[in-house]
């Protein structure tokens, strides 16, 4: 574990630029564990053996730099978050470009803000995974199907890059079924769009 957090190959991108249409108010800032859910995954992500850490603000950016701000991640702005989440990786890729110049990085692990169950043990398992049978792609593995967050080698990065709108890491995990491999996640399907999710996480913790 040292010597993977002395050359780290892999980072994370925290997508958190969505608007929370349906929750009505910034889902990143609901909290879980006594922090934001937006802290709550970059400090989750920190933990692991991946670097560099980058998080893509969008809408409510002001609201959320304060979140972070004391944090060593990077804060991207992706100014075409309405677009979708498409845009948000596509913004995440461009900046992680600009700071790999040396060519270290060679695989992205993608997540969200919204997943209050991830853990760094599986962010970790996901890197191991990867290294262990050279598949492509490790994604989280949840009821009965595959999504993030979820792990791609550096191969993936330009079909990563062309997504738009809604499409986001999973049409690219659906287009590539040989070069996938599961990490099992069971928690993955716990993620917090509604008001009655949210309220269905609170009840859960409390008990």
């Amino acid at each position: 574990m040292r010597e993977e957090r002395s050359a780290p190959s892999a980072a994370v991108i925290i997508l958190a630029a969505g608007a929370s249409t349906r929750m009505g108010r910034p889902k990143q800032l609901l909290t879980y564990g006594g922090q934001a859910l937006m802290r709550h995954a970059a400090e989750i992500a920190l933990a692991s053996v991946c670097r560099p850490i980058l998080v893509v603000l969008g809408a409510h950016a002001d609201q959320l730099r304060c979140q972070i701000d004391d944090l060593p991640v990077q804060q991207i702005i992706n100014n075409q978050w309405a677009e979708g989440i498409g845009a948000s990786i596509r913004t995440g890729l461009h900046a992680l470009e600009q700071c790999n110049r040396e060519g270290t990085t060679k695989t992205v692990v993608l997540m969200l803000c919204d997943q209050p169950f991830v853990t760094t043990a599986l962010i970790d398992d996901l890197v191991r995974a990867s290294r262990t049978t050279g598949k492509g792609i490790v994604a989280s593995e949840y009821g009965g199907t595959v999504g993030v967050p979820a792990l791609f080698r550096r191969e993936y990065f330009p079909e990563l890059a062309t997504l738009s709108g809604d499409s986001g890491a999973k049409r690219i995990i659906a287009a590539h079924p040989g070069d996938v491999v599961g990490v099992p996640f069971s928690q993955g399907l716990t993620d917090i769009d509604t008001p009655e999710d949210y309220s269905h996480l609170q009840l859960t913790t409390r008990g």
